[in-house]
């Protein structure tokens, strides 16, 4: 019986990119929940091992992995480093990805095949590789975004191409992995108070208007959603696009 307090006991996840913002919100939140979980990281040795921290102080499981979600080798390895350490995967959360805004005609093709390798190619090979771990009842969760239904201001095409590809890569996986038991889907945060993109920065300023609560959202408020999908209530719901962007594409 699922204990209502704490509906991932037993379970494990996999949170890519989650030693800050939003992939720290949902690491912790998921831990509350009661999963054992384990954490990507790239460049942030110190957030990652704070992330643990603090899970481990609420009495959590959890592990930090380095791995640079852009190279495939490292992403398989942080899955079976995953399974290794907490006997299987359950929840797999591709939250990992970058963001480099410039006019399409100035947009270095270097950091086009960047965003390609983390954002699209990164999301691809750690569904690939959780998925022969899982057993029924294993949840994919994405994190997309809602430029892909609203391009709320210019020098973002690229950006929203790889959160594209996701939204299609979504809908699809859903009939392969169905008669598995897994259930896929994406969430599409709005403007979300974010290292990458704060509460008092320069997008903010365009976008702040069309908030239709009149606020950015806050990393815990996309983890809680994510907690809902990846828990035993949401196992109805899958091919679904969620978007929790505080009504600015509503």
């Amino acid at each position: 019986m699922t204990n209502p307090t704490h509906p991932l006991t037993g379970k494990v996840a996999l949170v890519t990119g989650g030693s800050r913002s939003i992939g720290a919100a949902i690491a912790k939140k998921l831990a509350v929940d009661g999963a054992a979980v384990a954490i990507t990281y790239s460049a942030s040795p110190d957030k990652a091992a704070q992330v643990v921290a603090d899970i481990e102080a609420a009495g959590g499981k959890a592990l930090a992995i380095a791995a640079d979600a852009g190279s495939p080798e490292a992403v398989r390895a942080a899955v079976a480093k995953t399974v290794s350490a907490f006997g299987g995967i359950d929840i797999l959360v591709n939250n990992a990805g970058v963001a480099v805004n410039a006019p399409i005609e100035d947009f270095k093709f270097e950091d086009y095949e960047r965003m390609i390798a983390v954002n699209v190619t990164g999301v691809f090979v750690a569904t690939q590789e959780a998925v022969r771990h899982m057993t029924p009842g294993g949840r994919i969760i994405h994190i997309g975004s809602s430029m892909t239904r609203y391009a709320a201001f210019p020098t973002a095409s690229v950006y929203t191409l790889t959160k594209g590809a996701i939204t299609g890569f979504n809908r699809s996986l859903v009939r392969d992995l169905g008669p598995k038991g897994i259930t896929v889907n994406t969430v599409h945060p709005g403007p979300t108070d974010t290292d990458m993109n704060p509460a008092d920065g320069p997008v903010a300023a365009i976008v702040g208007p069309g908030m239709a609560i009149g606020r950015y959202g806050q990393p815990a408020e996309i983890a809680s959603v994510v907690a809902f999908l990846a828990s035993p209530d949401a196992a109805f719901v899958t091919g679904a696009d969620i978007v929790a962007d505080g009504g600015l594409t509503a």
